[in-house]
């Protein structure tokens, strides 16, 4: 899927230390699409350590191509998986 990624996006990219590579890879094979506020949530369980955390992907799909949002990862899997 092509995408374009936000200045916003791109900040918290380097901000929360996270790839562009990552978010890519959970946008074209995420474990889950969940809506939040209007916007696609592509989000898949991920491995650090020993540690599993959840990277979210908010896209707004409406656009052409798709673009991103913002993305996070945290450790609160159970509150926002669905």
């Amino acid at each position: 899927m092509e995408i374009s990624i936000s200045l916003h996006a791109t900040d918290q990219l380097a901000f929360r230390k996270i790839s562009e590579e990552e978010v890519l890879a959970v946008v074209e094979n995420p474990d889950q699409i969940v809506e939040e506020d209007g916007l696609q949530v592509y989000q898949s369980i991920l491995k650090s350590g020993e540690k599993n955390y959840l990277l979210r992907v908010f896209v707004n799909t409406n656009k052409v191509p798709p673009v991103v949002i913002t993305v996070y990862k945290t450790s609160k899997i159970n509150k926002y998986w669905q």
